[in-house]
């Protein structure tokens, strides 16, 4: 099975959540149909050239911004290993952040 387009459609909605840009706006800027861009972020669209170079634009980042994914990892001791390269240079304040972001998620 070929996971490069919902890696691809990932990668998309990653960049476009980060610039606080909602799919629709995303969209117009892009000039293409909001519904498109739905399936593309969600790997069921694969986006030509010049569509790749408008979502590119639209969200302000390199076309090669929006491949710059890798498949999710399986192996714990990897996983833990990244988290800890992630946090390792954060500060009292990004740390605080995550520290109630994995609250929310890991408390019942």
């Amino acid at each position: 099975m070929d996971d490069q387009p919902k890696l691809f459609g990932r990668r998309v909605r990653t960049i476009r959540r980060a610039a606080g840009i909602t799919q629709e706006d995303a969209a117009e800027r892009a000039q293409i149909h909001p519904k498109y861009l739905g399936e593309i972020e969600r790997g069921e669209k694969r986006p030509s050239f010049e569509a790749i170079l408008a979502i590119a634009h639209a969200l302000g980042t390199s076309p090669a911004a929006l491949f710059q994914f890798e498949k999710e990892e399986s192996n714990e001791k990897m996983l833990r290993k990244r988290i800890d390269g992630l946090i390792g240079g954060a500060d009292a304040e990004q740390l605080q952040k995550m520290y109630r972001v994995l609250r929310a998620m890991l408390e019942p």
